[in-house]
This record gives structure tokens, C-alpha cells and sequence, in this order.
């Protein structure tokens, strides 16, 4: 399921990889004369995503959509781009791709004032003034993505993390277990705080920071004395602010598009 998951998830690439000869981009391969361009994996996925697969990851990357394209071709070959539902599901994902793509241009000139922040601390202070609580962080340093995601399957289907740690990560810390110790909001490993905040305990999950992947799990939490303050939820307030500001975005960006586009019909 994952690996039919990651092929589903490299279909978009197909729109922007059918080029010949004349592309300019570096080729990582080529397919029935189709060239599979690193442009068009940039393009899709980011420079930092392709940046930070370790040799191994890029070739199998590269098989992998290898094998897409042979799959599509050969669906092309049986007349298949031909029938009617699943042009339809092509050009409703190509509408979806631009978008999102327009969305998140008009979203990125978003900005969030320091006033915004302790405005928005104030009015949902009640919120906020909760019990400090750390997290104890076990984690599992790996060189990429792909990586990462097939050892989150591995311990999904029941693989020991303690084993995982051993077999596994690529860090120092990982004679000591890969214990990290108690995290909390404002610490330098925060990044693992905020996302152990939406899993359960022992819940394994995948953290990107510093440009290297980790999976991790929290064993542990404890109450700090006191109560948190602003500092400490400074990131969530912002986090809150933008996830609020998409919608008004996105209601904003329509109404300017359809005050200048008349022709729409309901039957």
C-alpha cells in the first residue's frame, strides 16, 4: 500500500516530465525516448527534498518512477488516456495542482506583526493558561525521507523502536538509546514538541529538522510548575493565525476572481 501510495504520489510529476532531447535539465532517466527530467522533480517536490536524499534514496527514487512511467506508457498504448473518466480525473488533478498553486503564492505575502501575536495571546489567553508539559524524546536519526517513512511503516507493522534505534540511526545518540530527554515548547528541539503534542505515547512519527529526518516517539510527560506564557506558545500562535488567515485568503482571492469574471452559469 505504501509503495502504490508513493506511485500515486509521483503521477504528478508525469504532467511535467514528457520532454525530449532539447531539455536543458539534468536527466536522471529516460524512458521510450520520455526524459525524466531533475527539473521536473524540483518542480514538483522542492530543491530541499531532493537535497536531502541520501544516493541509495535518489536510485530508488528513480526506479520508482521509472516504473510509473513504464505503467503509463503502456496504458497509453492500450487506449486507456482515451476514455472519458479518467480524462475527466486528469484534468480535475491538473485544476487542483494550479490552485493550490495560486493559493499558496497569495498566502506566502501573509504577515504576522508581533501585535497580531500577543492580540490573538490575549483574546484566547484562557486557552493558553494550561500547565507547562515537556516531553521525553526517544528518537532515530535517518539521512532522508524515504528513509524515515519506511522505517514509520516498519515500526507500524511492530518493529521494536529500541531494536530500530540500534539497527538504524546514524547519530551518536544512539549508544545511549537515542534518548534525547525531556523537550519542552521553547527548548531547541521544540520541533519535536509540537508534534508530540498530536500523537499518543509511543506513537512513532517523523520530524524534519535541521535538514535531517528523524522517527521518534515520546515515552514520558510531566507537568512543569507554573503556568506557560507567551513565549512559550509563540510558534502555536502563529501556527493558529495563518491556519486562520488561509481561509480568509482563499474567500478573499475568490471574490477578486469572480468580481472580475462574469460568465458563470448554474444548471
Amino acid at each position: 500500500m505504501r509503495k502504490f501510495c508513493w506511485f500515486l504520489f509521483l503521477i504528478l510529476l508525469l504532467a511535467t516530465a514528457c520532454r525530449k532531447e532539447k531539455d536543458n535539465s539534468a536527466k536522471l532517466a529516460e524512458v521510450n525516448n520520455e526524459v525524466l527530467t531533475l527539473e521536473a522533480f524540483q518542480s514538483t517536490f522542492g530543491v530541499e527534498e531532493w537535497d536531502s536524499l541520501s544516493a541509495d534514496a535518489r536510485k530508488r527514487f528513480v526506479e520508482d518512477w521509472v516504473n510509473l512511467t513504464l505503467l503509463a506508457q503502456t496504458a497509453d498504448k492500450q487506449g486507456m488516456s482515451k476514455d472519458l473518466a479518467i480524462q475527466q480525473k486528469i484534468s480535475y488533478a491538473a485544476k487542483k495542482v494550479k490552485a493550490n498553486a495560486l493559493i499558496a503564492r497569495r498566502l506566502a505575502e501573509v504577515q504576522v506583526s508581533e501585535d497580531q501575536l500577543f492580540s490573538y495571546f490575549r483574546i484566547h489567553q484562557a486557552e493558553f493558561q494550561k500547565p507547562s508539559v515537556q516531553y521525553q524524546i526517544q528518537r532515530i536519526q535517518l539521512p532522508d525521507k524515504l528513509s524515515a517513512e519506511r522505517l514509520l511503516m516498519q515500526l507500524n507493522q511492530g518493529l521494536d523502536f529500541d531494536a530500530a534505534v540500534s539497527r538504524y540511526s546514524t547519530e551518536p545518540l544512539k549508544d545511549k538509546k537515542g534518548m534525547l530527554g525531556f523537550v519542552s515548547a521553547a527548548s531547541a528541539d521544540s520541533s519535536f514538541w509540537y508534534k508530540a503534542r498530536e500523537m499518543q505515547k509511543d506513537e512513532p512519527g517523523v520530524v524534519l529538522k535541521d535538514q535531517l529526518w528523524y522517527v521518534f516517539r515520546y515515552t514520558d510527560m510531566k507537568e512543569m510548575e507554573g503556568e506557560a506564557n507567551f513565549e512559550d506558545f509563540r510558534a502555536e500562535i502563529k501556527r493558529k493565525i495563518i491556519l486562520e488567515k488561509q481561509e480568509e485568503v482563499f474567500q478573499s482571492l475568490l471574490r477578486e476572481i469572480k468580481s472580475q469574471n462574469h460568465e458563470i452559469y448554474y444548471y
